[in-house]
């Protein structure tokens, strides 16, 4: 009996909807050839939100997202309403995405594909093979910690103050899901922190430490943040797993999107403790290229290709995309962001029928 998956499609701002049209277009081509069943749902969110509604996460939406098994998730983003409270700014849509379905661990892997190595920023022998997963702790820590604001003091001076906190059980919740990503993987584990300035991390440091002993199998090592950020530029391929917190991890994970040639290839995956997940690109909503079919999809593609495979378990399917992407690269199509001597420059609704077809 085929599974249905009942998905959310929430394709947001900018080139939202163009990039998640396209990873559509390929789970419905999976569809068609028997792979499940297909329940898609759409609602809008972030600017599209609050133009729609008055709030960039309407209750509509936050609705359909709950009910549904997986959300596919585009951007958000618009220049024009920065000017708002901050409460209704687009980019508060995926921040209470994650609050209010516990999205709690955050994967981004970073892996270079060989036709891609040379438009790393950094030298093809340095990053060529490189394959990397980083886990980024997403409900807690210096975004969601309270108190927080900006005060006056009594000279008259404005000062900012942000809370970073996190709680022994949530480090362990994501260390867990680190080790076991790294059971799956090379064994090897990272953790990252700054323990030798900030208690909070010493912390963290501590509770992965006592976690390590669970899992004898799984090399632990530790560094510190500024470090790590340096290393990621010098050998980028002594890592397999990191793992880290919010602030942290949301800085090298961009950074280690980078030396993948562009940002626009790195898909990820927000999961809560059961396999729930919301999957979208890296990148942002990039309005400068909106409607234009310039933008990359192959990331929101791959970001499918995610949730097939963490959320419904069809590995097969996954995998299926994941191939389908490597062929079209290896027939030198490129959109505009991966463009390299020798490759077919093609536009975003190009390349995601190129994948489509690819799937045979």
């Amino acid at each position: 009996m085929t599974t249905t998956l009942n998905i959310a499609v929430l394709a947001g701002d900018g080139i939202g909807p163009e990039i998640t049209r396209e990873a559509v277009a390929v789970l419905r081509r999976l569809a068609a050839q028997g792979h499940f069943g297909l329940n898609l749902g759409s609602a809008e969110v972030g600017g599209a939100g609050y133009r729609a509604s008055g709030h960039p996460l309407p209750e509509v939406t936050l609705r359909l997202a709950q009910q549904s098994q997986a959300i596919l998730f585009g951007a958000v983003g618009d220049f024009s309403l920065d000017n708002l409270p901050r409460e209704l700014r687009p980019e508060q849509a995926i921040l209470g995405l994650r609050k209010s379905l516990g999205l709690f661990a955050n994967l981004r892997p970073a892996i270079i594909f060989p036709e891609l190595a040379s438009a790393s920023t950094l030298k093809p022998e340095v990053v060529s093979g490189m394959d990397l997963l980083i886990l980024r702790e997403l409900t807690g820590d210096i975004y969601f910690g309270q108190p927080r604001g900006v005060r006056i003091l009594d000279n008259g001076e404005r000062e900012g103050f942000d809370t970073m906190v996190y709680r022994e059980s949530e480090i362990l919740r994501i260390g867990r899901v680190a080790f076991e990503a790294a059971r799956k993987r090379g064994r090897r584990l990272c953790s990252v922190d700054k323990a030798n300035v900030l208690e909070t991390t010493q912390l963290w440091r501590d509770v992965m430490t006592g976690l390590g002993k669970e899992y004898p199998d799984v090399s632990l090592s530790h560094m510190y943040v500024d470090n790590a950020a340096m290393q990621l530029l010098k050998n980028p391929k002594q890592f397999d797993v990191m793992v880290t917190g919010n602030m942290f991890g949301d800085i090298l994970s961009d950074e280690a999107s980078m030396l993948t040639g562009s940002i626009g290839m790195l898909p990820s995956a927000s999961l809560d403790a059961n396999n729930k997940g919301l999957y979208e690109p890296i990148h942002g909503s990039a309005p400068d290229i909106a409607g234009q079919d310039k933008a990359n999809p192959l990331a929101t593609i791959l970001s499918a290709a995610m949730m097939l495979r963490y959320t419904f378990g069809l590995e097969a399917a996954a995998h299926a995309i994941e191939s389908a992407v490597r062929r079209v690269l290896a027939d030198g199509l490129a959109t505009a962001d991966i463009d390299r001597p020798g490759s077919r420059r093609v536009g975003t609704a190009a390349m995601g029928a190129a994948v489509v077809a690819a799937l045979g």
